[in-house]
């Protein structure tokens, strides 16, 4: 079974205090400048947008360093489930592709699904965070494991709607306006910072979700 810290917040040392405050401004910093100067976007006729390498290539290096780092690896089994899910409530700004849409600037096939799914995630992270502050066994739960995994697959249709929504499949989504403006700034931060944030986060909980379920798997055998 998870073992809730009784503080109810993640600890750091000033060290890694330090560590993190300076890899998320620098990650914050790459994302502004990748999306004010354009560097991943791609014509309307471009199927795969190269802006998905935002997510995928920071994603795929946190993997490694957790695989290959057992300081890191020890660190982030270490982490609160509590508070690694209720920081899924900020996905509630996801919020903001609806207004974007009403205007204009967002086509509706990226935007509802994004923005609903985003919202979704975000009002019932506070439930599943209060849920497993008051039952610890919870974290070993199929609704606790399928909250996380859904959190996941919400950014799995947000990209692959981002795609069919770019312009380079006129049949589906013709005259309308395309998902380009998340390529560029200021939108470029959700899939340049906050996705990729959010998605290290949600993983972050999924390892920690193995092997609770493993050890609650080994006590009832």
């Amino acid at each position: 079974m998870w073992t809730p810290d009784k503080s109810f917040q993640i600890r750091l040392t000033p060290a890694a205090k330090t560590l993190l405050a300076v890899g998320l401004t620098a990650a914050f910093a790459a994302a502004a400048v990748i999306g004010v100067t354009g560097a991943l976007t791609a014509g309307p006729g471009a199927g795969l947008r190269p802006v998905l390498l935002a997510i995928f290539v920071p994603v795929t290096g946190l993997v490694l360093a957790y695989a290959g780092l057992p300081r890191l690896r020890s660190w982030v089994l270490s982490l609160d489930l509590r508070m690694l899910t209720l920081f899924q409530s900020w996905r509630v700004i996801g919020f903001a592709f609806l207004p974007l849409y009403a205007y204009g600037v967002l086509p509706g096939l990226f935007a509802w699904p994004a923005g609903l799914g985003d919202v979704a995630v975000g009002l019932a992270a506070p439930f599943v965070a209060a849920r497993l502050a008051r039952d610890p066994g919870y974290a070993a739960s199929r609704g606790y494991l399928w909250f996380h995994l859904a959190g996941l697959l919400d950014f799995v249709g947000a990209a692959g709607t981002a795609m069919l929504a770019s312009g380079a499949f006129p049949a589906i989504h013709a005259g309308l306006p395309t998902s380009a403006p998340m390529e560029v700034w200021p939108l470029f931060l959700f899939p340049g910072f906050l996705v990729p944030l959010f998605i290290a986060l949600h993983l972050a909980a999924l390892v920690q979700i193995v092997r609770v379920r493993r050890r609650a798997a080994l006590q009832a055998a």
